[in-house]
């Protein structure tokens, strides 16, 4: 007959969770979803029988270890919602999270996949961390901090970036390679300014529907050529910005009346 009763049985299945867990978030943290179940049973000092009964796969114990530093983001981007400097706290979430995932290669991991289909675990708490993070975005704009045409997602493809290229240059040893300088390009990138770089505009955007100015979207023209801003006031702004780089210098001199229509009196 055992000695062991039901509670003692519990107990010890408590504590090999725990131990398992505690060992999956250390391998994942080095190594992300690379990391090999047996290799985390190894460190937790119990059975990969055990692992399994625990956890029926390597996806399932990946989201039991990183969903609660995911929520740990989304929670603290909520309490940032309503500081009175949303400039200089949307910044500095930026960098933060950007350093913590960086030593961590399973929150890298997680984060790039932030938004992926699915209920709970992992992926409810991703979709709760892109949510507060915008907030905290929107809130940046509306305080002129960040530029009116970002969005979320081009926020999140960033902060993807930033890991990979902060990271790379972490294992190169670039004697220029300063931590967080990557970051901190990616920032200067989404701050408000004048000077805006615009790629040009290939012909498989021909009849591109977005605004110009702000990104919104635009009415397709049944006829003549297509649409270039959303309504008055951004082709206001985009004339304004024109010739505020023609007096500048920095875009083509303005025509006079003549060049723009030829010599009067000639056809």
């Amino acid at each position: 007959m055992s000695g062991k009763g039901p509670g003692a049985a519990r107990s010890d299945a408590r504590r090999n969770r725990a131990l398992v867990l505690q060992a999956a978030r250390s391998a994942f943290a080095e190594g992300g979803l690379a990391v090999t179940l047996d290799e985390i049973a190894r460190r937790a000092g119990v059975g990969a029988g055990t692992v399994h009964r625990h956890f029926p796969s390597k996806e399932k114990l990946f989201a039991a270890a990183v969903t609660d530093r995911l929520r740990l983001f989304a929670d603290t981007a909520r309490d940032l919602s309503d500081v009175t400097e949303p400039g200089a706290v949307f910044f500095r979430f930026f960098a933060s999270v950007v350093r913590l995932a960086t030593e961590n290669r399973a929150l890298g991991e997680a984060l790039e996949a932030a938004e992926a289909a699915g209920p709970g675990g992992a992926a409810e708490a991703g979709r709760e961390f892109v949510a507060a993070f915008d907030v905290l975005l929107r809130r940046a704009q509306e305080a002129g901090a960040v530029r009116a045409d970002v969005v979320i997602g081009d926020v999140r493809t960033l902060l993807v970036g930033c890991l990979v290229m902060e990271r790379r240059r972490g294992a190169e040893g670039d004697a220029a390679g300063v931590p967080g300088r990557m970051t901190e390009l990616a920032c200067d990138a989404l701050r408000a300014s004048r000077t805006v770089t615009k790629l040009p505009v290939g012909s498989s955007r021909r009849d591109a529907t977005e605004c110009g100015v702000c990104g919104a979207p635009v009415a397709v023209a049944r006829t003549g050529r297509p649409a270039r801003y959303c309504g008055g006031a951004c082709r206001q702004k985009a004339h304004r910005a024109r010739r505020a780089r023609e007096r500048t210098g920095d875009g083509a001199p303005t025509r006079s009346r003549g060049e723009r229509g030829g010599p009067r009196g000639q056809s």
